[in-house]
């Protein structure tokens, strides 16, 4: 079968095109043969191997994909790695069949980025009616679900960032009542005034450095901050616990793996939830850019320098 491989970590040039042979699932896996590949920010520090969790090598990336079954179920599903392929093997418990009415690359960006922001919202922040949240990287593949889901969960005021005025506009057009540039040299700032003169009341943040230690000073008493990446590749602060009592703040990591560890199929109620708003019209996926298999190392690029909005995709029929 096509693959993409690394051989070594390193940046988007160890992504090479290699002829594989076929993989072979195991007890309780499912063979599927891959319609489209999900590529995400997790991947670029996989291939680096700066990730949560450290690779081996040779490593075939990807963590998702959307295909069929030997039996003709169409599903999307979670895989350890190998979604860079034309066929991948996925446990099939981190598989969910995708409705009628559902595209691939919707189904892509709900399973993880979907996922991720309403676990986020859900589980996390704890989001009630009428408060305020701000969510980084409005217009990316998180946020711009994020954003919608926000304003479905009864969110009184819901603030996005992004890096470009296209971007902004993208985020409000999503249902986010302010949008701040996320170059904004005082981040704390910029928040309290899109939130009009108060503090905020929940952060959805994924990107570190000075933006995450800025917007830890933005929140209300009470206030939560979600962390659940690290884009700008720097760490923030170190947290210090009588900060947290001063201002009864709240801080809470999230890694979407362990959502498919949690009592009640949490991920699967999630994943029901957003199909069916997506097929009445209430949510869309905003879908980035789809890219033949060979020029994943593009993808990667183009991820890299935040130039690229909503969801990517790789189509490894091309």
């Amino acid at each position: 079968m096509r693959a993409i491989q690394i051989t070594e970590f390193g940046g988007p040039e160890v992504l090479r095109p290699a002829d594989l042979p076929d993989p072979v699932p195991g007890p309780g896996d499912l063979l599927v043969e891959v319609e489209r590949s999900g590529v995400n920010y997790a991947d670029t520090h996989r291939v680096e191997d700066t990730y949560l969790s450290s690779s081996a090598l040779p490593l075939v990336p990807g963590s998702e994909v959307v295909g069929r079954t030997p039996d003709g179920r169409r599903v999307v599903a979670m895989v350890e790695s190998g979604g860079y392929a034309e066929r991948a093997v996925a446990p099939a418990g981190m598989a969910v069949d995708i409705p009628d009415g559902v595209d691939a690359g919707t189904a892509l960006a709900l399973l993880v980025q979907g996922s991720t922001a309403w676990v986020l919202l859900r589980r996390n922040v704890h989001l009630a009616e009428g408060e305020s949240v701000v969510v980084h990287a409005g217009a990316g593949g998180v946020g711009s679900i994020a954003v919608q889901l926000a304003r479905t969960f009864g969110a009184g005021r819901v603030i996005a960032t992004a890096g470009s005025a296209d971007k902004r506009e993208l985020a409000l057009e999503l249902g986010a009542d302010a949008a701040v540039d996320s170059r904004a040299e005082d981040m704390t700032t910029a928040l309290v005034e899109a939130n009009e003169g108060r503090r905020v009341d929940a952060v959805l943040d994924m990107t570190g450095g000075r933006v995450t230690d800025e917007s830890l000073r933005a929140l209300a008493p009470f206030g939560r901050l979600a962390f659940y990446g690290m884009a700008s590749r720097e760490a923030p602060k170190p947290v210090q616990l009588p900060n947290l009592m001063r201002h009864s703040a709240t801080v809470s990591g999230m890694w979407l793996p362990h959502a498919f560890q949690l009592p009640g199929d949490v991920v699967g109620r999630a994943m029901a939830e957003m199909f069916d708003l997506v097929r009445a019209g209430r949510l869309r996926a905003v879908l980035g850019g789809e890219y033949p298999l060979g020029e994943a190392r593009r993808a990667h690029e183009d991820l890299r320098s935040r130039a690229t909005r909503g969801k990517l995709v790789l189509d490894p029929t091309r």
